[in-house]
């Protein structure tokens, strides 16, 4: 009897010619982008009810059409002092999760910019940033216009699980 052995090759790079729209916005003068697929809406910033014990990344909640939204700080969240509130900053809605168990949350961003369609050729891994920054934060580094942009692994960043240990370490 012959045993045949197979070896599962490593996971197939997207072919160049693929392609993935992302929503760019700044954080702090720098810029970064994450996939349009969850994302429900742009929102003008308004009025954000705070929540007691909650740890410096949640700004609060807001009521979308009847819906309770928590709303996260991005800049916070990457361990910046928290953003500051101008005519142009803009809460993004983002939709999580199965379609069984949807997790809706926003984003606080300095401004948006513009919704590109990016080949993944354009798009290079993540560098090794080391231990001060969150590397499991970011999918990795796209090339617009002769410059980076940061693209967030936005089931990383808005984990509600991270958040709430937070809120169970500042209680």
């Amino acid at each position: 009897m012959t045993t045949i052995t197979t070896h599962r090759s490593a996971p197939v790079a997207p072919l160049a010619a693929e392609s993935a729209q992302y929503l760019t916005f700044t954080l702090g003068g720098e810029a970064f982008s994450i996939g349009i697929d969850g994302i429900k809406e742009i929102i003008e910033y308004g009025h954000l009810t705070g929540v007691p014990m909650m740890p410096p990344c949640v700004r609060g909640v807001i009521n979308l059409r009847g819906a309770v939204v928590p709303v996260v700080d991005l800049q916070a969240r990457f361990g910046r002092p928290i953003s500051e509130v101008t005519k142009r900053t803009c809460i993004v809605i983002v939709e999580m999760g199965t379609a069984a168990d949807v997790l809706v949350i926003g984003m606080v961003v300095d401004s948006v910019n513009e919704v590109l369609e990016l080949p993944a050729s354009d798009i290079e891994p993540p560098p090794s940033f080391g231990s001060a920054i969150r590397s499991d934060f970011v999918c990795g580094m796209a090339k617009v216009r002769g410059k980076f942009v940061i693209v967030l692994d936005a089931t990383n960043v808005l984990s509600i699980e991270e958040v709430s240990a937070l809120v169970d370490i500042a209680a």
